[in-house]
């Protein structure tokens, strides 16, 4: 992809780091719309592959925290990537109060790991939750682009 462009084909290449990254409310509270999360996140999704050359793969939006799976530049710095998603997540929500735990877990996935078998995983949390009773089942995931892992 060339930087400011938005991406053509709905496939990203690797080039930087792969990242899983999770986040949650502050005290694990529940958000008050899931579909709004939802909706934000893909929205933000959009705008970060046009506008900075950030890849959203995967993703799970479960009902106090959030997994995806992202992939920037080699300039890309994933605190003040989430720091924007949470902010738009928050002004989308409007809480009237504190809405997220401080900080988030990240973890690049080295070439050993496997994305597929981290997704899988990832994929499986409504079920281990007692939210479904089959993964593909929850509307709150997704895949924004297919990021490669070569």
């Amino acid at each position: 992809m060339i930087k400011g462009r938005p991406p053509r084909l709905d496939r990203v290449f690797p080039s930087g780091p792969l990242y899983f990254v999770t986040f949650s409310t502050r005290d694990r509270k529940p958000f008050r719309s899931l579909t709004r999360v939802h909706e934000t996140v893909k929205h933000y999704a959009q705008r970060a592959a046009s506008d900075f050359n950030v890849a959203v793969g995967r993703y799970v939006i479960m009902p106090d925290h959030i997994h995806l799976f992202i992939r920037g530049d080699d300039d890309f710095v994933s605190f003040k990537w989430v720091g924007g998603l949470k902010r738009a997540i928050s002004v989308a929500l409007n809480p009237g109060g504190p809405l997220w735990q401080p900080g988030f877990f990240d973890h690049v996935l080295r070439s050993e790991e496997s994305y597929g078998e981290k997704w899988l995983y990832v994929r499986d949390n409504p079920v281990r939750a007692g939210l479904v009773d089959d993964a593909r089942d929850w509307p709150y995931q997704g895949e924004c682009v297919v990021i490669d892992r070569l």
